[in-house]
């Protein structure tokens, strides 16, 4: 194949036109991802010109892509009242010569076609590029960017139903969901491997206890997994990130970094050559909306950099994009644009809520102690929560709970896991006692019942002991 494919389809046969046009009409889906950056004037037979002129004209003032059927009523409307009989009998022949050419390696005809309108695209951004940049404004760079993520976009698919019958050999694998895991030991396997693209988490935690330890875990071991990783956060500092991943990779206390540096900077080389990527972004909290953060994301995917997972850290920082009077509906609107955002890039995402001023001292942090709006809650695809106590947080242990989840089970508490601040890990062991909420009400009630019992034996020993006196 040529690499200068020119204006047009003249370097292909007619043969491909005839298969290109004939794919539009029976593949809804491929029809409707290329159908508005097809230029009917790319096709180099006159006939042909006209019918993909005729699908798109459709598809513009119905929204569908015709069938034949169909298209033989417009081209029989469109020459109603014609003398001239040749000129719609031609159009008919050459529709039918369509629907009759070779079906034959349509991923082919789909790749090659889709290529070379891409190409058209990006051609035309350029050139558009170029008369902006020959202005010399330094402020017309955010145009410039806009024009070359949105060339970079089209042909895009525009797909978002299906039918229950498509693709039952991928949905019936059973990766289908091709999760991005946590790292945390036990929990993947309660998440069915972690979490997926386009699905969202969400850590659940009072303030102080690890919202900030569990991120970066997570981040971590994607970067480890090779992913392409973004650690958003708007309370830290870089460095003190940089640190955290460091203690995550080496298990070194982060005050004992320093006492380390040859060993650590060994460690750090070895990661840095095997592992994916993982960038570090630090927002303002006063400024920042998903809108912001979306941008952000569309211009490091222009440059090549497409995130499997993000990581949001956190979402009780993001500002509303518009204004709400209710500062709940605001709320639930702010996680609404994230999810939505997940969806729309085809990425994996986690972020922290804290909890309401209950969840300070609960042994186990619920889903109605999350602060502020409860819809934060309702549109996550998966939510665990964290709690510690004094004694839990000296000894770097804490009390996790699975309390919703959309893919695996939830109702799951794991008690007095290990989870060190100081060294960044995680870890709920096999060992590690796992309750169902009911199980672990019972086992509460029973403790209740047991220090009830010890407290009347002890008094009935004391009376005991002054009758004899």
């Amino acid at each position: 194949m040529k690499a200068e494919t020119g204006k047009d389809f003249g370097y292909l046969d007619s043969e491909f036109q005839y298969r290109l046009l004939k794919q539009i009409l029976v593949d809804r889906k491929f029809a409707e991802t290329i159908v508005t950056i097809l230029n009917p004037s790319y096709f180099t037979v006159e006939n042909l010109r006209f019918i993909a002129a005729e699908i798109r004209n459709s598809y513009e003032t119905l929204g569908s892509i015709p069938d034949v059927g169909s298209l033989k009523i417009r081209i029989h409307e469109k020459f109603k009242g014609e003398t001239n009989k040749f000129a719609l009998e031609i159009k008919l022949d050459t529709l039918s010569k369509i629907s009759e050419s070779d079906s034959n390696d349509p991923d082919y005809i789909k790749d090659l076609s889709l290529k070379f309108c891409k190409q058209q695209e990006l051609s035309r951004a350029i050139s558009e590029i170029q008369t902006i940049l020959d202005r010399g404004h330094v402020d017309d760079y955010d145009k410039a960017s806009d024009i070359i993520r949105q060339a970079l976009e089209v042909g895009q698919s525009t797909e978002d139903d299906t039918s229950v019958f498509d693709d039952i050999d991928s949905v019936l694998t059973k990766d289908f969901r091709q999760p991005i895991p946590t790292g945390i030991h036990l929990l993947d396997q309660y998440m069915n491997g972690g979490l997926a693209k386009g699905e969202l988490g969400i850590i659940l935690a009072a303030f102080g206890v690890g919202k900030t330890t569990a991120v970066t875990k997570i981040a971590n071991t994607a970067f480890n997994e090779g992913k392409t990783v973004i650690q958003i956060f708007f309370e830290d500092q870089p460095n003190v990130i940089k640190r955290k991943h460091i203690s995550c990779w080496t298990g070194i206390e982060l005050n004992e970094l320093e006492n380390h540096i040859d060993e650590v900077k060994e460690v750090v080389k070895r990661r840095e050559d095997s592992g994916g990527t993982l960038i570090l972004k630090k927002f303002q909290s006063d400024t920042t909306t998903i809108p912001k953060i979306k941008k952000y994301l569309q211009k490091k995917i222009s440059q090549g950099i497409k995130p499997d997972i993000v990581l949001l850290d956190y979402i009780d920082c993001v500002q509303p994009s518009k204004r709400f009077d209710d500062n709940n509906v605001a709320e639930g609107n702010i996680m609404r644009e994230f999810e939505s955002m997940l969806y729309e890039l085809d990425v994996a995402g986690w972020t922290c809520v804290q909890g309401n001023r209950s969840s300070i001292k609960s042994e186990i942090v619920e889903s109605d102690q999350i602060g502020g709006s409860i819809k934060k809650g309702q549109i996550g695809h998966f939510i665990m929560s964290i709690a510690k106590s004094l004694e839990q947080k000296e000894s770097g242990r804490a009390n996790v709970a699975i309390l919703k989840s959309r893919f695996g089970k939830d109702g799951i508490t794991f008690m007095d896991v290990l989870f060190d601040n100081k060294t960044i890990q995680i870890d709920i062991a096999d060992t590690a006692s796992a309750f169902t909420f009911t199980q672990k009400k019972q086992v509460d009630v029973k403790h209740e019942q047991d220090y009830v019992n010890q407290v009347l034996s002890k008094a009935r020993q004391r009376l005991n002991s002054d009758d004899e006196i």
